[in-house]
């Protein structure tokens, strides 16, 4: 039984094996030195230490080589992607095969639409969450227009109930029973951005494929926070960033997935360059396109090494580790910090998230009665770096690399001050 009490809360610290890990990331700091508690490896996680030497092992084979780099660097750069490649597949459960590391998380949609969504006049509607991150609806709204499709008639929204924040598989049975042979592509967030909800990719894929429909996850939330075994989801393809929970730093590149039964099928329509063409003849120039099987085909330019190498830093903790070891602790994190939250007044606070641990990663959504951003900003001068997304909801992601038992007692702590203050 757990305990809200800071004693409690070093206790659980000093029996957990992964909190060593801590040590090896960079915390943020006050004015004054004090480490800041950062609760926001949903938005951007922290920076391992070991990264700067990652990427000034390229500077400096950069500097020493030259265009010799490609093949003589230390790590070399011709086949960096491929470094990457099995550590990743081991993250989201996948076959290497499937798995590629390439561009960023939108272009990576574009582009696994461009082979999956294949619209006829009768068929061709995309269902999407009806609270999708704002750039997978502007996404597939263009992939509509594109193929000159009204992109309002042609978008299906998978809504809540009224009065309830969770989506439903029902509901979404339901829309498919109704409009199955309309729908062209399902592509939903693995896990919900705004409320946490971790969906059933198997579930969803085995609905979406009775009905004939492709079927695609945005998995920016998953990878590196739950156990999202890609592969036994039989999705069609997944795309993820990997500056959230997979640490790689703003802006860093993308993963991308294609399930292994079109590893070989040369005939899915896709947008090619010379990177997607066969290794072995890459390089004489003038052979006739000869595409790679698997995710690799699905490549267009050679990839920047520095934001790989920066991957590379954060993958190689995760592979010390494995996503299994890391989802327990942060099963235990997340139901620590919802037991401590719920001592507040379940009057005053409203968690969003599923209550399930099977149905939610380590991000829990708080809604605060009577709150607006100012609550936030208080959380923030009080040192707790967390997120908030309108309208009344503030995000909190107790990461398990990093986060510690006691970050999530002190931050619960300062948030109930703050409430005692305001009501006082």
């Amino acid at each position: 039984m757990h305990k809200a009490t800071l004693d409690y809360a070093k206790q659980q610290d000093e029996f957990d094996e992964l909190s060593i890990y801590r040590h090896q990331f960079h915390i943020p700091t006050d004015k004054h030195g004090n480490e800041l508690i950062y609760m926001t490896g949903n938005s951007l996680g922290l920076q391992p230490k070991q990264t700067k030497a990652y990427i000034n092992q390229e500077l400096e084979d950069w500097a020493n080589l030259g265009v010799e780099g490609h093949t003589e660097a230390k790590n070399p750069w011709l086949p960096y992607h491929e470094f990457l490649t099995e550590s990743m597949a081991n993250v989201v459960g996948a076959k290497p095969i499937e798995v590629v590391t390439m561009n960023t998380l939108t272009a990576n949609l574009h582009f696994m639409m461009v082979s999956f969504y294949k619209p006829t006049k009768t068929r061709y509607k995309i269902i999407i969450e009806s609270d999708a991150f704002p750039s997978d609806k502007y996404a597939v709204e263009s992939q509509l227009r594109h193929h000159g499709f009204n992109d309002k008639a042609g978008l299906i929204l998978w809504k809540p109930r009224k009065n309830e924040d969770l989506l439903r598989y029902e509901d979404l049975e339901t829309i498919l029973e109704k409009q199955g042979s309309e729908v062209a592509l399902i592509m939903i967030g693995g896990v919900n951005y705004y409320t946490g909800q971790y969906f059933n990719l198997k579930r969803i894929t085995e609905l979406g494929h009775k009905h004939g429909s492709m079927v695609g996850f945005d998995c920016a939330h998953g990878a590196g926070n739950v156990e999202l075994n890609l592969h036994d989801s039989g999705a069609d393809f997944a795309v993820w960033c990997t500056y959230k929970y997979l640490n790689s730093g703003p802006g860093s590149l993308a993963g991308c997935f294609v399930h292994e039964r079109h590893a070989y099928n040369k005939d899915l329509n896709r947008f090619t360059g010379w990177w997607s063409h066969n290794k072995q003849t890459r390089f004489n120039m003038r052979h006739d396109f000869d595409l790679l099987p698997g995710a690799e085909g699905w490549q267009l330019s050679n990839p920047p090494i520095l934001s790989m190498a920066a991957i590379k830093a954060s993958l190689d903790i995760f592979n010390k580790i494995g996503i299994k070891k890391l989802t327990e602790k942060s099963k235990k994190l997340t139901d620590y910090f919802e037991f401590l939250l719920k001592q507040l007044g379940e009057d005053t606070i409203k968690i969003i998230t599923p209550e399930n641990p099977e149905e939610r990663g380590c991000q829990l959504s708080i809604q605060v009665l009577n709150a607006n951003k100012a609550l936030h900003n208080e959380l923030t001068v009080a040192g707790v770096i967390s997120d908030w997304r309108e309208p009344d909801v503030i995000r909190c992601a107790p990461t398990p690399l990093y986060n510690s038992f006691q970050d999530i007692y002190h931050m619960v702590d300062k948030l109930k001050d703050i409430l005692k203050n305001e009501i006082e």
